[in-house]
């Protein structure tokens, strides 16, 4: 017998939220919620009515809008960044509501007067990665708006993002007078610096994954230096393909110097040039051109690094410099397999963590004393477990050991294997977590500047019941990443974290910023229905419940004590009692 008919529209969707949210509850429940109602009740619902926009639903701070047209969608989005900056104009800055938004048309799916599908899905996503009072559309809606609306669009090409298949070309649009043009960053007190995507200068696409590997070899030289301050590679990497104002870059990533160049490989022959930029006076420091062959490429890299060093920050010994050379192996064959498998690794797809792993692989076979190669292959098999992509789990489990214990044997004070295989203790089939924990610190202190390293530390935190330290390991990690498409990770984190600090409130508000990215994933669903249940909140965590029961219906609360993300008794109690009030069945 047939189903019903599903019934399907094409719409444009807006998805938007509040910047920094978690962080202004955590400071102020009760008055940020004043001021978000104030908002919703005086500003937004009578702009979003104003443009004929029915608001679909509120998720915490939070809301999906469907419009009949991408014009008024964009229009009233427009609209409600500028309004926002006059509304914000005499509040301090860190007690400001300012907006992100995404805007996608698409078909979408209708059921109760709900929406979904990936329309919805990719609005989540260009939401995400928006800057605060600022709006990214996908270029399906572009081209519908070009041209109709006083604005100017910014092309940031293609952008991979969370659960969607196929990249996403994204425009960014800034209204005039938006609170992201008027206010950067602030600069850190250390010399900070944003090494962009060299260009590929081979002609050959398949050497995408070189270029990329010499930049991400040098932003972790430069991270080397405890006296600088260095982006993440996930931040800086959103500008790839795209021309760009480094004047813009600095602004957005809140950072002085600029780094950008191009690689050219020709057989065994490599050229890298390179110019460094002072963003704030706009003042070349250098420009250079440097020649050599495969074999040489440590050299190379070095030689970049040393005229960075030398340029910005000249107090640096001789002796930090010379620290910060050691190469990660002496087999030029297995780097080339390494720096293809941490293509793959960023990818985050079961089939492309198959892939890194078996370069990885293919990296030890070649040089057995290839220290990260083992760390990034048992990191792998912990985003394995965590997909639920093992297909052999007990052998696995094995594996992940054996890689993370030779990992740590061959460290020494390379960082990158340090917090690599720190992690994979945390998550062993009996976990060593006090050592995983002071093997990431460790690598934290030879290296700040290491954004997973951050992001791994915060998740180890929470499970040793240390929530507000984890807090800022997060914090940090946003801080070194602020682009980075993947954000939504901290955030979840930063959720877990309140909700073990007790602040549910402000915890269902992160997770919910989360769902927005990861719609169904599990553990974010069960940390957003247990904060709901144990702020009172019951028919959002009914909701979740509901949600988590359709994407795995055999959960019942006896499992619930192995999923927490924690192990103090007290921690997991807490847990399972959210879960009980939300709903969940014994």
């Amino acid at each position: 017998m047939a189903g019903a008919r599903v019934e399907r529209r094409l719409a444009a969707i807006l998805a938007g939220d509040v910047a920094g949210y978690s962080r202004m509850m955590g400071a102020d429940e009760e008055g940020t919620l004043l001021r978000l109602n104030a908002h919703r009740r005086e500003f937004l619902e009578p702009k979003i009515a104003e443009h004929r926009g029915r608001i679909v639903k509120r998720t915490g701070d939070g809301v999906l809008i469907e419009f009949a047209s991408a014009v008024d969608a964009t229009r009233c989005a427009v609209e409600i960044q500028r309004g926002m900056v006059e509304r914000n104009a005499s509040v301090p800055e860190e007690k400001r509501i300012e907006l992100r938004i995404g805007i996608h048309i698409g078909d979408v799916i209708i059921e109760d007067g709900d929406i979904f599908g990936d329309g919805v899905n990719i609005a989540a996503r260009l939401e995400s990665i928006a800057q605060p009072g600022g709006i990214c559309v996908s270029e399906d809606a572009f081209r519908q708006v070009r041209g109709k609306l006083d604005a100017k669009f910014q092309d940031v090409g293609e952008q991979s993002l969370k659960n969607i298949t196929q990249p996403i070309r994204v425009y960014r649009l800034q209204p005039s007078g938006s609170a992201t043009a008027a206010a950067a960053l602030a600069l850190p007190e250390k010399p900070s610096i944003a090494v962009l995507p060299f260009q590929n200068m081979s002609g050959d696409p398949e050497q995408d994954y070189f270029a990329d590997g010499i930049v991400e070899e040098i932003i972790t030289a430069l991270s080397r230096f405890r006296e600088l301050f260095v982006i993440a590679r996930n931040s800086t990497f959103t500008y790839k393909g795209r021309a760009v104002d480094v004047k813009h870059v600095a602004r957005e990533l809140g950072v002085r110097y600029v780094l950008e160049g191009s690689v050219r490989k020709a057989g065994s022959r490599v050229r890298i040039t390179s110019q460094l930029i002072d963003a704030i006076s706009g003042a070349h420091l250098w420009a250079d051109r440097i020649d050599g062959t495969f074999d040489d490429i440590f050299v190379l890299q070095d030689q970049v690094t040393e005229n960075v060093i030398g340029a910005i920050a000249p107090k640096i010994e001789q002796a930090e410099i010379e620290r910060a050379k050691p190469k990660p192996t002496e087999s030029l064959d297995a780097y080339d397999s390494y720096l293809r498998a941490m293509m793959y690794f960023n990818r985050w797809t079961n089939e492309s963590i198959s892939e890194a792993l078996r370069l990885l692989y293919r990296a030890i076979e070649l040089d057995p004393g290839f220290a990260s190669a083992y760390g990034m292959a048992a990191w792998c098999y912990v985003r394995r477990r965590f997909s639920g992509w093992m297909e052999d789990p007990v052998n696995e489990m094995a594996e992940l050991e054996r890689l993370a214990r030779k990992a740590s044997d061959l460290a020494n004070d390379d960082p990158v294997p340090l917090y690599s295989a720190g992690w994979a203790l945390v998550h062993q089939t009996n976990s060593d977590a006090e050592t995983g924990a002071a093997m990431i610190d460790r690598a934290l202190t030879l290296n700040p500047n290491i954004t997973a390293a951050w992001l791994v530390g915060g998740w180890t935190k929470i499970y040793l019941g240390e929530s507000n330290k984890a807090i800022g390991y997060f914090e940090r990690a946003i801080r070194l990443n602020p682009l980075d498409p993947l954000i939504a990770r901290m955030q979840t984190g930063i959720a877990a974290a309140l909700f073990l600090a007790g602040q549910y409130q402000a915890a269902a508000a992160s997770a919910e910023n989360g769902l927005r990215q990861h719609p169904n994933d599990l553990p974010l669903l069960r940390v957003a229905a247990a904060s709901h249940a144990l702020a009172g909140q019951m028919m959002d965590a009914e909701k979740h419940i509901g949600r988590i029961r359709h994407l795995d219906p055999t959960l019942r609360l006896s499992r619930v004590a192995a999923l927490a993300p924690c192990r103090r008794a007290d921690d997991i109690s807490r847990y399972i009692e959210g879960m009980r009030r939300a709903g969940l069945p014994e």
